[in-house]
């Protein structure tokens, strides 16, 4: 095992933070979550993110508490929706062992990790792969950082921390982004290596038509559009709700045109899609003190300046043709490039793999996918994609709070970003691991601090939230 600075650097502010409180932590964990491309220590060949290094001292605060621990455990009780997260976990590590083993070589599988075979992309018959284990440790970290997240927000001011933490990670992803920029513009990559020193495959550096791919701390840029769609459809909901209006909406603004000009189809299909979803939440709080002036004007101006935008493009050929052209090279000429052709190949493999296996899926990590709900099928079946639904359906769907109240409006603009995260998996995701900014969204849409009786017990109050 060795310890990267970077690594030195987040267990040194674990230790800070544990000493000072759970809230602290929750808030490094944010910010922490945003270092997609960084090795924190590594572990033979598996890498350690700085995300999961917080993670462990967050663990670590929570279970020397006991009013937290006890809010730990109810998060994963059943009825909860964390009941059907931990059932999708627990099968899917099953799975990881069990089905590469039981059902050898009755499919033939895109492989997610290394195998007995070369390392290449081709199909080879089912047989367990290195990526079992790995993605199997990551689900069990995704399953601690959700019931975690609730634990924490099961009160006012835990509720408070970890929309804080929720806003870092928004701010940091954004800060990372214009510093891929700019090191880039002026050759100076190399102040960003202590961030990207991770053992993947890393595009840092990749143009399109000249174009810089903007990639910030992730390590390319469908992963860095993905996490920006979430930042997006996350406070831009915020700004709709009149939370934090000046940093939200910046931040909001500021993601969309990142989003676009990332250079990444997944971002440039993404966007209209939580545009519309946006448009749609603007409505639906309209009526709310906090939110009718911003939701208004969102109501008001984003159809008005959609329509002078397509107006423009219209009329003028030039402006027509830079964008047609942009658009042509990001999204339009994928669909027959080679990369589109062999994410193609994977999923009709993962279809395959699913018929094959009469619905038990290859096992947790096994298979290659390009979107993530062949992923789930193919990987854990019917069984775990139907767990998966039942945690999204308690975590995402099901109304909690007062509408109007802070609570609602940051449960659903949790909901919001989680579905801006899931528009970006479905539509590139290879694996089932949503990480960790997704699984403290969901922790935050299902947190209840309604229900916390600290005030009682205590005669004061806990920590009101105002934003």
């Amino acid at each position: 095992m060795s310890i990267e600075p970077i690594g030195i650097v987040a267990i040194l502010c674990g230790l800070f933070c544990l000493f000072l409180s759970d809230s602290a932590t929750v808030i490094a964990l944010g910010v922490a979550a945003v270092f997609g491309s960084a090795a924190a220590m590594f572990v033979g060949a598996a890498n350690i993110q700085p995300g999961h290094v917080m993670l462990g001292f967050l663990l670590l605060g929570v279970m020397t508490r006991e009013r937290a621990t006890r809010e730990f455990l109810h998060a994963l009780k059943f009825g909860e929706p964390g009941f059907w997260f931990a059932l999708l976990v627990f099968y899917g590590v099953l799975s990881a062992y069990f089905s590469p083993r039981i059902l050898s070589g009755v499919t033939q599988i895109v492989p997610l990790g290394t195998t007995i075979f070369d390392d290449s992309r081709s199909t080879v018959p089912l047989v367990p792969v290195s990526s079992n284990l790995t993605q199997s440790v990551y689900m069990v970290g995704n399953l601690l950082c959700y019931a975690l997240t609730v634990a924490i927000a099961s009160n006012w001011r835990g509720f408070n921390a970890v929309l804080t933490g929720l806003l870092a990670y928004a701010v940091a992803n954004t800060a990372f982004a214009f510093l891929d920029v700019a090191t880039y513009s002026t050759g100076t990559q190399g102040m960003l290596a202590f961030i990207r020193n991770a053992q993947y495959v890393l595009h840092t550096d990749d143009q399109i038509a000249g174009v810089k791919r903007i990639v910030g701390s992730f390590t390319e840029a469908s992963s860095f559009a993905r996490s920006t769609l979430g930042v997006f459809a996350f406070t831009g909901t915020l700004w709709l709700c009149g939370r934090r209006p000046y940093l939200t909406g910046f931040v909001a603004v500021t993601s969309l045109i990142l989003v676009v000009m990332s250079t990444s189809s997944t971002g440039l299909v993404g966007a209209p899609v939580m545009g519309l979803i946006l448009y749609l939440t603007a409505i639906a709080v309209g009526g709310h003190k906090n939110a009718r002036r911003f939701s208004t004007l969102a109501i008001v101006f984003i159809p008005t300046i959609a329509t002078a935008a397509a107006l423009l493009i219209a009329i003028d050929p030039e402006v027509s043709k830079t964008v047609y052209n942009y658009i042509d090279i990001i999204a339009l000429g994928k669909s027959t490039s080679d990369s589109a052709v062999e994410r193609g190949s994977w999923n009709m493999a993962a279809i395959q793999n699913v018929v094959d296996t009469m619905g038990v899926g290859v096992g947790l990590g096994t298979a290659r996918t390009s979107s993530f709900a062949l992923a789930l099928l193919a990987n854990v079946g019917i069984a775990g994609t139907i767990f998966y639904l039942l945690f999204a359906f308690g975590a995402l769907i099901r109304k909690r709070g007062t509408p109007g109240s802070l609570t609602a409006d940051a449960r659903l603009a949790a909901c919001n970003g989680c579905f801006g995260l899931l528009v970006g998996d479905m539509l590139v995701s290879p694996v089932i691991d949503q990480g960790l900014f997704f699984c403290m969204l969901a922790g935050l849409a299902s947190a209840l601090p309604e229900r916390s009786r600290q005030h009682i017990r205590t005669g004061r109050p806990i920590g009101v939230v105002t934003i």
